[in-house]
Order: structure tokens, then C-alpha cells, then sequence
């Protein structure tokens, strides 16, 4: 199950349900109630008209007792006067849509308003100025007053969602900094406005319109306050035309965009000679996607992916005739590779690793410490348990966790899902989830957002589950606190401040594991349609998505993503959409661009000597610090103050020069290849078991998991029999 698709969090009652209930105690049809649109800016005034300031007459804190009571005058307000004004203007329109009890009555009022809204000149009609996530095409511009209150003017070019943006400038306009902040996205959520059934699209104008209002304000704040604004991060914008990158690092990531054409054919010679399969994962180094991707149309046993899919590819590259298989990965994904192989009877095909070195994995090895051990140790003495390991995992402790207790593996994609089966599946079960912390926190939090849910939209999620038994589950499962992946562990106070100030409005992605801060930014973003929180593959679908979404609307548009995981991602995020634009510009003028950031950390620099290492090339920060560049395969692919905080040093391993070697030397008739071989486990469990076999059972009960939506037969009789307890 796709936890970014079948999984996904749907806006919860307060800002999708409830938006639509309709209360059947109002009158049914009031009088309009006019709007509180302000004056306009100077440079707008030629084109603008200038509206009376209507003001509900009441007192503050209560609602007329007749909706269609008002009063309408020019008035002038005291900054005292004006302090409540936003939460009062919302609760006026909160009661006046909620007595429209007909969706159409509701409609025309929303078009009603529509039609105040002062029409934008075309000069403020720019790119610049453009809400993303919209469905329809919404712009947004904003001053500060001389009283240092903010001014909002909108458009858009539907109706409907024009009276949306009408809505939010009568409450928001000439509000002061800190109430423009303040109002949250779920205060809208009691409008009863729109059509019955909680469309997506415009519950997702509302929270997105407000969204670019409070980053406009930010920005007015900071202006007036002189402070420095964040540097942008780094990043590639995508066209139809060619790829544009900004900042150095994104520079160095499309230098590879465009691979040598020589490099290719090389490659694709060698590959086809001695019917060699490629399995890669996304987190390759840019250069070697880049070659990678251009010969996958020479030759098609090359296969980018996440580390689910890599040893499923090799199997199926085998059964088409391929005689070796080079994985380019960390340690434990050629491991898996090669037990796969040998489970599917294809033992006497070579698999090759990209160094004679180890090509470590800071998940792996934290999950490969005594600490761990004794992690499952407490495991094993809560019974019924069952672990569910990460598949960035060794097959050595695969092995090992499944003999002190029961284990299946898991996927970013797949954790949430095989959790919820398994604890509806085995009563009083504990469940103990690893290495991963911040996924194990992400998944806690994750399961505490659902006890806020309703039955009915909880059991969306997973048809045996409601709110009692989400909440009865919590104390039951456990993860680990001391792992983390040194990539994702970069995402977090100082990138989610600068996304915060500069990317609100923009489309987040982040993979599982990431901190909290970062995870708590995209499931926020993710309820209103802007974010995605899963898998590499998981975000790579989402952005194509989104982009393919853009191309049918057919007008122009700019999306923005930022790249909460692994920068090696954007070769096949940037081929992906180079697809989709190309297959588009032959039937189309519509320009769409498309940028990928890159967040950026001070983390992902470290202050050494500068003769700690020969191999560090040293940057000059400030007068007197000098702060090293790690360098990657290629020249600028390292850490940097340039950018490349998300660059795992570990993939970054596999190298172009190291996949040719090895293609150049197979078969390895003279041994000049035993360093690279991922050879078979010869050591025991110590129940003297095969370290191969046991460690891919965790493996088979996550395939049966896959296919079935259950847990086996098999793994269910573990953990409720005394498995654990080698018994």
C-alpha cells in the first residue's frame, strides 16, 4: 500500500467535513452583508475604485440575531478598535454562510462577493504574485500602511475562487502583522461555504491563499525591521527549453544532466557484450544517474529505484538473460540483492559492488550495535511482540532480530500500512519499530493525529481501525531512539525556519525519516493538498503529479518543490519531468516551469583544521573560519556552504570510473574482482542457521504482506507461539 496515495492523511473534519456541514437552525436566505475592502495602494489607484469600510454593527464577541441586519459607513478605526477585528469579521461570516442552508444559495453569495472584489491591474498580475496549489490561476499582492497594518488586493480568474479570495481580504485586510499571523489555517474550517461533499481543491484555496498572506506579511515585517533576509537555497528550474540552475551546488547537480555521450556508449557496449543489469538506487551520484539514464534507451536492464525494488529488478533482469548484475547502493542493498537471487534459484549469477571498500549506511550500522540487541531483548519479553525492522538494514541483523523476535521488514512506503494490519490482526500485540528514530517518532505522531479523526475517515485509512482502537495501540508500540540516516538528519530547526519564512507556499516533500519539525511542516502542507511524507518514490510520483496537473489546466505556471530528502533524487526527478513537459510541447504553447530546491544546513559543514585531511578542500567563511568542502565523486557534489546538506557520502561511493572497471574485468576469470563480489553469508545465526536464509524470511513476510494486505499465516503463529523465546 502507497502511503502517499491509499495512506494519505485527508484534510481532517475541522477543515474538510465540518467546512460543508450545514446547520439547519439559521434563516434560509439573508441579505448579503458587505464587505470591509480598504482602500487601495497608491500605484493602484488609476485602476481601482474606492469601497466604503462596512462594518458589522454589533458588539464585540457576538453574532447579530438577525443575519441580515447590517450597517454600512465610512468609517475610521483606532489600532485599539482594529485588535479584534479579524476574529470578529470571521465570526460574521462564519454565521452568515452558515444559514445559507441550499449550496447553490451558497454559491451565489460566493459570487456575490465576487463581484466587489476590485479587479487586479496587470501589473500585478505576474508569476511573482501567483498562488501555487490553486487549481485556478490566484494572485496575491500586499503592502504595509503607514500605520505599519497590512494591505491584501486578490484576483483570480475563476469566479468561485475569487469570491474565496474575497472572503480572506475582507477579514485580513488592514489587520496588523500579528493577526495576519495568528489565524490559522483550521479557523476556517466552521465556513460553510462551496459545494456539499468537501471538494478538495477549494478547501485547499482557502488554507493556500492564507498561506501566501502570512509569507507576504513575513516579508513586509522583515522589510520594515531592516533584517537580513535568508539567502535562497539552491535550486534547478526545469522548462521545456533546457534546465536553469542557481547556486553553485545546483550548478554542479545539472552539470551531469547532460551526460557525455561518449561515457554513454561506452557503458552501453560493455553492458550489452557481457549482458550486464544495472540496479541503482536514487540516491546515486548525479553524474552516474545521468549516464545511467541516457543508456536505459540502448539498453533496458537498467533500473533506478528505491531499495524495494532493486533486487526485484535484478531478478527479473536474470530471467532476461543477464549473467551478472552490478548494484550500485550501499552494502546491505547488494546484500539483499544477492540473497533474492539465490531464494529464486539464481545462485550462480555474480553480484557486484561499486568499491572494494565497505559502503556503509549510518541506519544499518546503528541497528548493528549491542544497543539494538538489547533493544530486542526487552522485545522479547513482552509478548506477544513483533519487529518490524526497516529495510536499510543489513541481512545479519535481519537474521539475528528475526531469532529473538519475530520480524518483518518494512518500507517508507509500507510501514504505516503493515503496522495497522498487524495490530488488527493480532490482538494485544506490542509492536517494536527500528532503527529509524524519526520515523519511529514520525509514525508516533502520525498515529496520535489520527486519534482527532473521525471513525469514518479513519477507517478510510484502514478499514479495521477507529478512533478507540488507534488511541489503545499507542502505548503498545515502541521504537528505537538512537538511529537516524545522516542525510535526513540535516532537515531540521534551521532548514524548517528558512522553509517556513521563504517556502510556505511552496509544494514540501520529505521523506519519512526526516525530523519531526520537517515532518510536522509537510503533513501540514500535505492536508491542503501542497506536500507529500513518504518514500523516494513516494515524492518523485507526487511531483510528477502535480506538474501533469499544471500541463491540463493548460495555462502558464511556475511550481516550486522543495526536496526533503536526498538531492540525488533530482536526476530522475528532473527526467521525469523533462518527459512530461516534452510530451506536452508538441500539442501546446503553455510554459511551465519547474523548481526543485535544494535545503541547505550549517550541519553539513564541519569546522576542522585545515590540515585535518589533504582531501578536504577548504572554503573561507567569515575572517577567521575556514570550513571544509566534503567532496563528493564529482567536483562540487560535496557539502558545502554553497548547499549539498542532503548528499549521503556513503551513495556517493558509486562512482562512474568503479562501474566501468568492473564491467571491464567480468568475468572475472583472474580473481581481479573478489573485493567488489557481494559473497553469500558462510556464518550461523546463533541458532546455527544459514545468515541468508533467516535474515530473508523478515524479507518473504514483507512480500506476502505486499501481496496479500495481511500478514502471513506463518508469522502470526510466531508471534503468538514462543518463537521469540527460541523455543
Amino acid at each position: 500500500m502507497d502511503f502517499s496515495s491509499s495512506m494519505a492523511i485527508k484534510p481532517s473534519s475541522s477543515s474538510c467535513s465540518s467546512l460543508f456541514a450545514i446547520s439547519r437552525t439559521q434563516n434560509s436566505r439573508p441579505k448579503p452583508l458587505l464587505f470591509n475592502f480598504h482602500g487601495i495602494p497608491r500605484n493602484h489607484q488609476n485602476s481601482f475604485f474606492k469601497s466604503l469600510k462596512c462594518i458589522q454593527s454589533p458588539p464585540p464577541g457576538s453574532l447579530p440575531s438577525n443575519p441580515t441586519s447590517f450597517s454600512c459607513s465610512a468609517v475610521t478605526l483606532s489600532p485599539t478598535q482594529t485588535s479584534y477585528l479579524p476574529p470578529r469579521k470571521l465570526s460574521t461570516l462564519v454565521a452568515e454562510f452558515q444559514s445559507l442552508l441550499e449550496p447553490l444559495d451558497r454559491v451565489k453569495r460566493l459570487l456575490h462577493y465576487a463581484s466587489l472584489l476590485p479587479p487586479l491591474p496587470a501589473s500585478s498580475r505576474t508569476d511573482s504574485n501567483r498562488v501555487m496549489g490553486c487549481t485556478a490561476r490566484v494572485w496575491l499582492d500586499a503592502q504595509m500602511d503607514s500605520e505599519g497594518n497590512i494591505r491584501f488586493w486578490a484576483d483570480s480568474d475563476s469566479e468561485i475562487t475569487k469570491g474565496f479570495c474575497a472572503c480572506l481580504v475582507s477579514v485580513l485586510d488592514g489587520a496588523g502583522p500579528e493577526e495576519v499571523l495568528q489565524l490559522k489555517t483550521e479557523d476556517l474550517a466552521a465556513l460553510n461555504v462551496g459545494l456539499p461533499g468537501g471538494e478538495r481543491s477549494r478547501v485547499n484555496t482557502w488554507h493556500n491563499v492564507l498561506i501566501s498572506m502570512q509569507k507576504r506579511t513575513r516579508a513586509l515585517v522583515a522589510q520594515k525591521e531592516r533584517k537580513t533576509p535568508f539567502e535562497p537555497f539552491p535550486s534547478l528550474v526545469i522548462t521545456a527549453e533546457g534546465i536553469q540552475p542557481k547556486g553553485t551546488y545546483a550548478e554542479a547537480q545539472a552539470r551531469y544532466l547532460s551526460p557525455d555521450k561518449l561515457k554513454v556508449k561506452e557503458l552501453v557496449h560493455v553492458l550489452k557484450e557481457k549482458q550486464i543489469g544495472v540496479v541503482a538506487h536514487f540516491y546515486m551520484d548525479p553524474e552516474v544517474q545521468g549516464i545511467l539514464t541516457a543508456a536505459q534507451k540502448e539498453w533496458p536492464h537498467i533500473h533506478i529505484s528505491d531499495s524495494l525494488v532493486m533486487a526485484d529488478s535484478a531478478v527479473k533482469m536474470v530471467k532476461s538473460g543477464c549473467k551478472f548484475i552490478t548494484v550500485l547502493g550501499v552494502d546491505f542493498m547488494s546484500e539483499n540483492v544477492r540473497a533474492i537471487l539465490d531464494q529464486a534459484g539464481f545462485g550462480e549469477v555474480g553480484v557486484y559492488r561499486m568499491s572494494n571498500e565497505r559502503i556503509g549506511c549510518s541506519l544499518a550500522d546503528a541497528a548493528a550495535t549491542p544497543d539494538y540487541m538489547n533493544y530486542l531483548e526487552s522485545a522479547s519479553n513482552s509478548l506477544p511482540s513483533l519487529h518490524v525492522v526497516y529495510i536499510n538494514t543489513s541481512l545479519e541483523t535481519k537474521a539475528y532480530s528475526h531469532e529473538l523476535v519475530p520480524t518483518i521488514t518494512c518500507t517508507s512506503s509500507n510501514v504505516v500500512p503493515t503496522i495497522l494490519q498487524a495490530f488488527a490482526q493480532v490482538p494485544d500485540l506490542n509492536i517494536w519499530y527500528g532503527p529509524d528514530s524519526y520515523m519511529g517518532a514520525n509514525i508516533k505522531e502520525l498515529f496520535q493525529q489520527m486519534t482527532l479523526m473521525s471513525d469514518e475517515e479513519i477507517a478510510e485509512i484502514h478499514p479495521k481501525h477507529n478512533r478507540d482502537s488507534i488511541k489503545s495501540l499507542l502505548p503498545r508500540l515502541h521504537y528505537y531512539e538512537n538511529g537516524a540516516c545522516i542525510v535526513h538528519h540535516l532537515f531540521g530547526h534551521e532548514v524548517v525556519e528558512r522553509i517556513n519564512e521563504m517556502y510556505c507556499d511552496a509544494f514540501l516533500t520529505a521523506h519519512f525519516e526526516v525530523p519531526g519539525e520537517m515532518f510536522s511542516l509537510a503533513m501540514e502542507a500535505k492536508r491542503r493538498g501542497m506536500g507529500v511524507v513518504g518514500s523516494t518514490q513516494n515524492i518523485l510520483d507526487f511531483i510528477k503529479q502535480r506538474v501533469q496537473e499544471a500541463l491540463d489546466r493548460n495555462v502558464d505556471d511556475h511550481l516550486q518543490f522543495v526536496l526533503g530528502t536526498e538531492s540525488g533524487m533530482v536526476t530522475s526527478i528532473v527526467a521525469a519531468v523533462r518527459s512530461l513537459l516534452d510530451s506536452s510541447n508538441s500539442t501546446s504553447s503553455t510554459k511551465i516551469n519547474v523548481e526543485i530546491v535544494f535545503p541547505v544546513s550549517s550541519d553539513s559543514m564541519t569546522k576542522t583544521s585545515t590540515s585535518a585531511s589533504p582531501a578536504l578542500i577548504s572554503v573561507k567563511a567569515g575572517d577567521d573560519v575556514i570550513l571544509p568542502v566534503v567532496p563528493g565523486v564529482a567536483s562540487g557534489e560535496g557539502c558545502s556552504i554553497h548547499g549539498g546538506c542532503a548528499s549521503c557520502p556513503y551513495m556517493k561511493m558509486n562512482s562512474l570510473s568503479s562501474l566501468l572497471n568492473v564491467c571491464h574485468h567480468l568475468p572475472d576469470e583472474r580473481n581481479n574482482l573478489k573485493a567488489y563480489e557481494t559473497e553469500r553469508f558462510k556464518s550461523q545465526t546463533p541458532q546455527g542457521k544459514s545468515i541468508a536464509d533467516v535474515g530473508c524470511q523478515p524479507i518473504l513476510h514483507m512480500r506476502h504482506f505486499q501481496a496479500k494486505k495481511e500478514l502471513s499465516e506463518e508469522l502470526v503463529y510466531q508471534v503468538l507461539g514462543s518463537h521469540g523465546n527460541g523455543k
